[in-house]
Formats: C-alpha cells, sequence, structure tokens
C-alpha cells in the first residue's frame, strides 16, 4: 500500500474510532467482538494474565494493559487505579509481566495532582510485588501534562514512560527524559494528529523512528523498542551491535496477536521481548488503532470477518 493510500485509510479508521454511534454499532457486532480477541484478550486481568502465562511459555513477557482512557470524574479515575490494583495483585507471582498506566485514565485531564496520587498509588503496589511500571503516552495535547505530572510525581522507581517518533516535539522531549535518567519506549504514535503536531508520511516517520532508537541505544537507560517493523527491528539490532550493546540492554514491544511468530523467534535469538496485552471492555477504541497502525492488520481482520 502506497504512503498516500496507507495515510488516507489510517485517517478515515482514526476518524471512525472517534464517532461515538460507531463505536456502539460496532462493538455490538458478535462477530466483531469474537475478531477483537485476536487482539484483546478479554475483559477480565484474569484472561489477560493467563494470555501471558502462554506467552511467557514461549520466552515472551508480558504488559498488562487495561483498556479504556479519558475519563472525566474522580470516581472513574479512582475505580481505574483501583482495577490496576486488581490487575497486580492478580499477576503477582503467576506470571512475568510489567503494567502500564494511562494518566489520562487516571484523571490527568481533569485533575493532575490527583493523578500523580493515583499513579504513586498503583506505583506502590506494584513496587511491593516486583511487577515493572510503564507509563503510556496519549495524544499530543496530553504530552506536555503527562511529562510534567510524571516528573513530579516522586516515583521510586521511576516507570518507563512512553515517547512517539512522529511527533515533531518528541527528539527534544527525549533529550530531556535521557538527562533525567528516564528510561523510555519508543512508539511510532497511534494517534490523529495534524501536519503541525506530527510527521504525516510513514516513510519519514519510520527514519524519524531509526535516529530516535540510535540515540537510546547510545545515551538512554534500558530503553524497549516497540515496533513490528522488520526493518526498524533490524535498524536496533544493527546499531546496539555497533554501539557494543548487548542483546539484554534492551528490550522489544510487540501487540499481542501481532507479528507472533517474531515475537518468539526473536526471544529464542536472545533477545527480551514484550507483548502488550490490552483487556476490558473498552476495546473498541484501541481495535481501530491497531487497524490503523498498519494495512497487514486491516487485512488480517477484513479476513476473519468473511471467514477466510
Amino acid at each position: 500500500m502506497s504512503d498516500r493510500l496507507h495515510a488516507v485509510s489510517r485517517g478515515a479508521l482514526l476518524w471512525l474510532g472517534n464517532r461515538k454511534n460507531a463505536q456502539l454499532v460496532i462493538s455490538r457486532v458478535p462477530l466483531t467482538r469474537r475478531v477483537a480477541r485476536r487482539f484483546v484478550a478479554g475483559d477480565r486481568a484474569e484472561d489477560a494474565t493467563e494470555a501471558i502465562r502462554r506467552l511467557n511459555a514461549q520466552g515472551v513477557d508480558g504488559v498488562l494493559n487495561l483498556l479504556g482512557e479519558g475519563v472525566t470524574t474522580s470516581a472513574d479515575a479512582d475505580a481505574a487505579a483501583a482495577e490496576y490494583v486488581n490487575a497486580i495483585a492478580v499477576a503477582a507471582g503467576q506470571v512475568r509481566t510489567s503494567i502500564t498506566l494511562k494518566p489520562s485514565q487516571l484523571g490527568l485531564l481533569f485533575d493532575a495532582a490527583g493523578c500523580a496520587a493515583r499513579l504513586r498509588q498503583v506505583a506502590v503496589q506494584a513496587a511491593a510485588v516486583g511487577l515493572g511500571l510503564e507509563v503510556d503516552m496519549e495524544q499530543s495535547s496530553h504530552v506536555a501534562a503527562t511529562i510534567e505530572t510524571f516528573l513530579s510525581a516522586g516515583l521510586d522507581p521511576l516507570p518507563r514512560l512512553a515517547i512517539q517518533a512522529c511527533l515533531h516535539r518528541s527528539p527534544s522531549d527525549l533529550e530531556t527524559l535521557i538527562d533525567a535518567g528516564v528510561r523510555t519506549r519508543l512508539v511510532k504514535g497511534a494517534y490523529l494528529e495534524g501536519p503541525g503536531v506530527a510527521i504525516q508520511q510513514t516513510g519519514a516517520i519510520s527514519r524519524r523512528y531509526g535516529e530516535l532508537s540510535t540515540l537510546l541505544l547510545d545515551r538512554g537507560a534500558d530503553p524497549a523498542f516497540a515496533t513490528h517493523d522488520s526493518a526498524l527491528i533490524d535498524h536496533v539490532v544493527g546499531e546496539a551491535r555497533r554501539l557494543g550493546r548487548d542483546k539484554r540492554d534492551f528490550e522489544f514491544q510487540m501487540l499481542y496477536g501481532i507479528r507472533r511468530d517474531l515475537q518468539v523467534e526473536l526471544a529464542r535469538a536472545g533477545f527480551r521481548v514484550r507483548a502488550y496485552v490490552p483487556f476490558g471492555p473498552a476495546w473498541y477504541p484501541y481495535l481501530v488503532r491497531r487497524l490503523a497502525e498498519r494495512p497487514a492488520n486491516l487485512r488480517f481482520f477484513a479476513r476473519a470477518l468473511v471467514g477466510r
């Protein structure tokens, strides 16, 4: 698929993902829900933990990801924090996994101080049972508040923070985080952003991703590279070798249900690999973003819908 066609289809899918009417209709179709299980482990933390148990058996670690974002009340933010704590309790001692948090799910949009308090609450519980912690990065409009809240929350140890390669501001943000000793997870970016905010061409995004991955391998602490792109994976491996980094000095992260053969192949080659395992009933926006990221994902979904 050409860059232009991919950009158009990606934009259409992401627009559709934000339409509440479409979400209500599509998410109620039983066939769509069944196909979504390729990408979403289930509604409960127990479902995700069982999926991670199967991944662990193949040498792949997990990242628990509670779906849902953009809450607007303290009650909903408290409920999300409680669900994270429950997921930690379910997974503790059972599987090799970390857990990732969404700041907007913990109240970032209306109460940054409350969000920081909830981050600390979950971080204490994760540290008590030895689970690693990561923080997702959401829409560009949330980036500044996310970084500020992350750095001011007094978290110890610091979680790993995601940075989106497509955003124009990311090279500067990455320099700030490296200087602060923050571990980062580099992603391409899965949100619909305008040209004033983000790179639009897929090839240019990949080039930026390669540049930032080299920077992280050279100066970053325990970076994670979240990509399914074979060319970028080869770039990371080659740059790590050139810079004298060991295979265990960084990790690859991929999404549950996508390129499962590659996940196992990299793990067997001695690399650290994690699969990002989502769970929860709020799966529709997540599914749409996954379909928009790669043409291959959309082709798989279409074949599954027609039973091929």
